[in-house]
């Protein structure tokens, strides 16, 4: 993990800047590793089109969800058992984060800006995000990325071109949550599919009072998992990362 210098820029606290909790927080700066660290150390995050300024959001409520209390599907671990994909983590990034950014079957716009990718792969390569691949023999089919700081881990967008390949990553991190003892994982604003997978809320003031109290215990061990591939079946046979 790389020593960050500091940022140039310095973010207003999202509940004097908005304190009738509509989301939005300020507006400006730039994506750089520096940038990035200092907003979600904040909790705040990017997120703009393409063709706008860099809007910087911090959610009322925030969605979260609690590792320790996710239970898979019974579809998805039938569909792990039949499948056995292999799972990586922190493989292959820059391809997930690509990945994530293409149109999807219900939206031709992605707020995944070639801006966002180079910002976010720079805070990979200093340490603060991650990866989670889903992997048919060769081919990625499936993911997700997000930041990681101290034992804050925000998640950030997911892709799958196989029928849950998606959600075998995240059950993925979710195990990597509850090996770390997580109390959440950050999924920033409320839809129905994280509301599927059990996500929840905490109001904005107790997440932040949370944030501050994760990011400066020690980080997270992604090497231990880099070094290692997952069989899918494995997974979901005996519901930990190795059987």
């Amino acid at each position: 993990m790389q020593q960050l210098p500091p940022s140039q820029y310095i973010f207003p606290n999202p509940i004097e800047a908005d304190p009738e909790g509509h989301g939005f927080i300020c507006i400006g700066a730039d994506l750089s590793p520096s940038t990035l660290f200092e907003a979600y150390t904040h909790g705040l995050f990017p997120w703009f089109n393409e063709d706008e300024p860099i809007c910087w959001w911090s959610p009322e409520p925030r969605c979260i969800i609690e590792p320790q209390a996710y239970k898979p599907s019974k579809s998805l671990i039938r569909n792990m058992k039949k499948h056995d994909y292999q799972i990586t983590v922190n493989h292959a990034f820059e391809n997930v984060i690509r990945s994530c950014s293409l149109p999807r079957n219900y939206a031709n716009e992605t707020w995944i800006s070639e801006d966002i990718i180079q910002g976010y792969c720079a805070l990979f390569e200093a340490g603060y995000a991650y990866s989670v691949e889903v992997w048919e023999q060769e081919k990625l089919v499936g993911g997700l990325y997000g930041v990681t700081i101290g034992t804050g881990c925000f998640g950030e967008s997911m892709f799958s071109i196989k029928t849950d390949v998606s959600k075998m990553a995240f059950y993925t991190l979710m195990l990597i949550g509850q090996e770390n003892k997580l109390p959440w994982i950050d999924c920033q604003l409320v839809n129905e599919h994280l509301s599927s997978l059990g996500a929840s809320t905490l109001s904005r003031q107790i997440y932040l009072k949370s944030l501050q109290d994760v990011i400066i215990t020690p980080s997270i061990n992604w090497k231990s998992y880099q070094e290692r591939v997952f069989s899918s079946k494995t997974i979901a046979v005996f519901a930990k990362l190795d059987g």
